[in-house]
């Protein structure tokens, strides 16, 4: 694929003055052009005035008219910009971060977060996982390809966009499937991600530091991990040392995962498929206790209009969550939903407290690992809210 010379790239003009960074604008700021670039177009962008702003992605089927991936108007967005971006990227989280020196899987791109708008890509070993959020990424797809190979020679690939995202951003693509999975190392424990199951990558590397953190205060301990996917923190606690361990989660798949996970570390927590509501309520009925509760449960919603229903869920789970942790016992809640922000969680919180009659003490405010990075001006990347909490009372 060429790429037309910056002179060459159509032209789309905005209606208002433009005085912001972010890299988003959306589609009522946007002239429609007189002839339309395809979905995922690299175009100009200038103002009002006729002055350039940026060069960037252009989708006119799209909410966000225009992703802005470069505002000096000399440097042309072609297949070396993209390899630049991308070694930029991993040289972060290879040089600075270090984290081949924790771990073989990773999030190598965040999307805006690394001036890449529309591109997440995680590591899990030599396996390479690529999720499309916007049309332009995909229409460029084998530069971003190219790149990685660059960086991770010998990598495979597994790659797939989201159906939502795909009807958004008017493009289409049937999801690779097939791909073997990978085992992966990180703080000496091993889990295996298998990216072509019907759950995401099969692991989730944002919450690295946080497993960690909170493993080391489990041994001896008994742990109930609540909505525990494919057992990440489970596993953890109970390499750590944790006396008994319980991992709770509706799907029963994950859980065959995560029974998987404990053998690979030849570690026997107990798994049980169940929907924490009932389960919670029977176990407060029973007058059970634990010294360690976490609650990480999946992404509440997309959708804007449906925040507050989102944090009543949130303060149903958390409250009955908090019903079994001993006094003096730890609780470690979390947030994947990007819309709820970390003051509307912390508030849900303090609800929930107040509800179950229980004081908490706030230890720690956390989110996702330093391979997640967010731009000050562009807040979206910004998505996992992590609390740690003591139980006073």
């Amino acid at each position: 694929m060429n790429a037309p010379n910056p002179a060459e790239l159509p032209v789309v003009r905005l209606k208002n003055a433009w005085r912001s960074s972010h890299p988003w604008i959306f589609q009522k700021l946007v002239e429609k052009p007189a002839q339309r670039p395809k979905p995922g177009s690299i175009v100009d962008v200038v103002g009002v005035d006729g002055v350039f702003v940026g060069r960037g992605f252009y989708n006119g089927h799209s909410r966000i008219a225009v992703r802005i991936l470069e505002t000096h108007p000399d440097i042309a967005v072609d297949q070396g910009w993209f390899a630049r971006k991308i070694a930029e990227a991993v040289s972060l989280r290879r040089d600075v971060l270090k984290l081949d020196e924790i771990s073989n899987a990773w999030r190598v791109v965040h999307s805006e977060g690394d001036g890449l708008s529309g591109l997440v890509v995680d590591r899990y070993d030599d396996l390479l996982v690529v999720e499309f959020f916007s049309a332009g990424m995909f229409r460029h797809r084998e530069w971003v390809y190219d790149a990685l190979r660059m960086q991770f020679p010998g990598c495979r690939f597994h790659s797939f966009a989201d159906e939502h995202v795909q009807k958004q951003e008017s493009f289409d693509f049937h999801n690779t499937s097939g791909t073997a999975p990978a085992v992966i190392e990180e703080y000496g424990i091993r889990f295996r991600a298998d990216p072509a199951g019907a759950h995401k990558t099969g692991f989730f590397a944002d919450q690295r530091e946080n497993r960690e953190w909170l493993s080391r205060q489990c041994a001896g301990k008994r742990v109930l991990d609540l909505c525990c996917n494919t057992g990440g923190f489970a596993v953890y606690a109970a390499v750590r040392g944790a006396e008994e361990v319980l991992g709770v989660d509706i799907d029963a798949d994950v859980i065959e995962i995560a029974k998987g996970n404990a053998k690979l570390n030849q570690v026997r927590p107990k798994f049980v498929q169940a929907d924490i509501f009932p389960y919670l309520r029977d176990a407060a009925t029973r007058g059970d206790q634990y010294d360690v509760v976490i609650l990480d449960p999946a992404k509440m919603t997309r959708d804007r209009d449906q925040v507050i229903n989102a944090l009543k869920k949130y303060l149903d789970m958390n409250k009955l969550a908090l019903g079994v942790v001993k006094p003096g016992g730890l609780f470690a809640t979390f947030s994947c939903t990007g819309l709820v922000s970390e003051e509307q969680f912390l508030d849900m919180l303090r609800r929930a407290a107040f509800y179950a009659g229980r004081t908490i003490q706030v230890l720690k405010v956390a989110g996702a690992g330093a391979d997640h990075p967010f731009m000050a001006h562009v807040q979206e990347s910004r998505y996992l809210k992590a609390v740690f909490c003591r139980v006073v009372d």
